[in-house]
This record gives C-alpha cells, structure tokens and sequence, in this order.
C-alpha cells in the first residue's frame, strides 16, 4: 500500500521480480526488503513527501499492476531478471498503454530484456555481459540534464556485472551516461527515450550479485529519472482521427 503524502506528489510504483530475494541466500543478505525495497528507498531518500511509494512483485494478482494502480501511477520502475516469459501479455500491453498515455518509466539493469522495455523500443534489446565483479566507471556525457544533477564524474562502482556494446536499441533521444568497464567495454548506460507521451529511461547499474541499489550515487540517478519522467500533460494515448476540411472553422482543436 502507498504511503500517505501530499495530493501533489508524484505517484511511484516500483515493480521488481522478487525471486532471487526467495531463492538466493546472498541474495537476501544484500537486500533484506527485496531489491525493489532498496530501490523505493533509495527514491524516497531523495524525494521525500514529493513522491507517494509504492511497491509491487510478479507472484502479486495481475503482478500487482492492475489498471486500478497503474491509473494511480505517474512513473513505474522495472526491474527483472529471471521470469521476463512469465510476465502477462495482457500486464504488458496495460503498461505500454499508460506509457504511451504519459506515465513514465525507469527500467533497470537487465530490464532491458524485459517484455515491455523490448515491445517500447521494438527492438532485441540484447548485449554483451560477463558477471565477475569488475568495476563500473559511469560517465556523464550530457551534465546539464536534469537526471544527471548532483551525479559525481565518473559514478565509481566497485563491483558490477559488466554490460557491453553492441547494445541494440534505437538511438537514444538523449544519452545521459556511458559506462566503462576494467575488461574494456564500454556501454551506453543512461538513455532517455519518449514513446507517445511518455518518457522512458534506461540505466544500466543494479544487479542482483552486488549491492549495487545501495549506491548513494546511484540512487541519486534514479530518484532524478523518477522526476524527469513524470508526466507533462497529456493523458491519452495518441489515436486515429478523421479530420474533414474545414475542421479548424468550427472551434480550432475541436471536430465538429
């Protein structure tokens, strides 16, 4: 359940799997509330009473994103790893109608094989990775966007499951941060994207092996995505309209 705040904070569900908490002792040790948890409140650390949180897991009804919560959410986080399969259709396509509507959406980590980050980008979203502890340099490439505030340069991880180029999505609208590993890739780990009228944000730090949702500097990103992609009007989803000539005669925006 959200917490009470403000009737004008921004509404926040973040959404995780929940499995490798249940299955993986380490796991569990790292993020005792689930890496969902850590991830609502590294938000909250940094949002405060301008972000009413809530959280949501797979084995919830409907994944616990029924339409009655996603109407009641302004941005949603996403983070999965082990059951992208298991994730319902019908939960997918209520998500990208939202999206396209003017929710926003953060996906992390290995989101980017997950249903509704490759349905929204329409492409195979697949990479390079390797999972033995490197250390991750972030680098700002574009300082004067607003998610990149208050972000030191380069954001050091000591620990992190690498992710490599080529990474196959569309060109990003923005890139925010690239990221650079001690095996010697390199990866576009910060990219904003807008689809209908929502924005959506991908960033690659956050896996389950690592305390990574921890990182001050890292949930100082994700608090910043959460407010850039709040929704900025809007409210439909782009459709098919007949238009007849003269239209604009009538009223201007309005059919006759």
């Amino acid at each position: 359940m959200p917490s009470p705040k403000p009737p004008t904070a921004l509404r926040v569900t973040v959404w995780g799997e929940g499995l490798h908490e249940q299955r993986d002792a380490g796991v569990a040790e790292r993020y005792p509330d689930g890496m969902h948890g850590a991830v609502a409140q590294g938000i909250a650390e940094h949002l405060g009473e301008a972000a009413v949180l809530r959280t949501a897991t797979l084995a919830e009804p409907e994944h616990g994103l029924t339409e009655e919560v996603l109407a009641e959410t302004d941005v949603l986080t996403w983070w999965g790893h082990l059951a992208h399969r298991e994730v319902s259709d019908e939960v997918v396509e209520r998500v990208r109608r939202r999206v396209l509507a003017g929710m926003g959406l953060i996906a992390l980590h290995s989101a980017h094989w997950s249903k509704i980050f490759t349905r929204l980008m329409g492409t195979t979203c697949t990479l390079r990775w390797r999972s033995v502890g490197e250390r991750e340099l972030v680098w700002t490439v574009d300082p004067a966007h607003p998610i990149a505030a208050g972000v030191p340069h380069p954001i050091v991880i000591e620990q992190q499951e690498m992710y490599g180029e080529f990474f196959d999505i569309p060109v990003p609208d923005e890139l925010v941060f690239i990221s650079s590993f001690s095996g010697g890739e390199v990866f576009r780990s910060g990219c904003t994207f807008r689809r209908g009228h929502g924005r959506i944000f991908y960033f690659g730090p956050g896996d389950q092996d690592y305390p990574v949702y921890h990182h001050p500097d890292v949930r100082r990103v994700i608090a910043n995505a959460v407010r850039w992609a709040a929704p900025r009007g809007g409210g439909a989803k782009p459709r098919l309209e007949h238009s007849d000539t003269g239209w604009w005669a009538a009223g201007g925006d309005e059919q006759p």
